[in-house]
């Protein structure tokens, strides 16, 4: 299956770099461009792109804020792409709010060309492409700035979940991955993705980006846990 990307971004040569890099592979298509949010909103409105990448700051309407309407789009709109956002900070406050909007990841524009291709790949599939390392700073670094979550519909949601499903949802937010959940709880990889899905599935979120959110509002974790 072809994937279908948008590229996002104010400045004319980094989407032309990136189209140019994308366009080469055979499973990935370029299907538009925009450069600013707003116009981003519209392209992916008509395009129906697979993959968003979205920079986090441009004209018009930043990639935050087009990132909402693409993810929360108005009655009557169907399509919900995956959305990537780019930034030049690997700590970018915009990051963490961009996850909570429901976007499945960023990625640094200076990263090398591999893993461009690779992180759209990723959350083309529908994995969320949040590196152990970053969830633990989004929880150390953006969760102590903010004031206290507010737990009750959160807390509410967690019981729904077994306690095994809500350790795995721990561990997921303390930034270990499937196969250092599988060591930590002597399970199968396989038991832990299904476990994982079923945490989404009853949290109803999108991925592991939304869990790790999810995660530090109920309070399953708190700013300085790590693993």
């Amino acid at each position: 299956m072809t994937i279908r990307v948008i590229i996002v971004d104010d400045q004319a040569m980094v989407r032309a770099g990136f189209a140019a890099l994308l366009s080469a592979q055979a499973d990935i298509d370029v299907v538009g461009e925009a450069p600013d949010g707003r116009q981003g909103v519209r392209v992916a409105r008509s395009a129906h792109p697979d993959v968003v990448l979205m920079d986090v700051r441009m004209p018009e309407m930043d990639g935050l804020a087009a990132a909402r309407e693409i993810l929360d789009p108005p009655v009557g709109v169907v399509h919900r792409p995956k959305v990537l956002m780019l930034t030049t900070f690997d700590v970018d406050d915009y990051v963490y709010e961009a996850l909570r909007a429901g976007a499945s990841g960023f990625l640094l524009k200076d990263a090398p060309p591999a893993d461009l291709i690779a992180a759209v790949r990723i959350v083309a599939s529908g994995d969320a492409l949040l590196a152990p390392s970053v969830t633990r700073r989004l929880i150390a670094d953006f969760a102590q700035q903010r004031p206290a979550p507010r737990k009750g519909a959160a807390t509410l949601r967690l019981n729904g979940l077994t306690p095994r499903e809500t350790e795995v949802l721990e561990l997921i937010a303390r930034g270990l991955s499937n196969q250092e959940i599988a060591g930590h709880l002597v399970l199968a990889e396989q038991t832990v993705k299904t476990h994982i899905g079923r945490v989404l599935a009853k949290l109803d979120l999108r991925d592991r980006a939304q869990a790790v959110i999810f995660a530090y509002e109920a309070g399953v974790v708190r700013p300085g846990d790590g693993g």
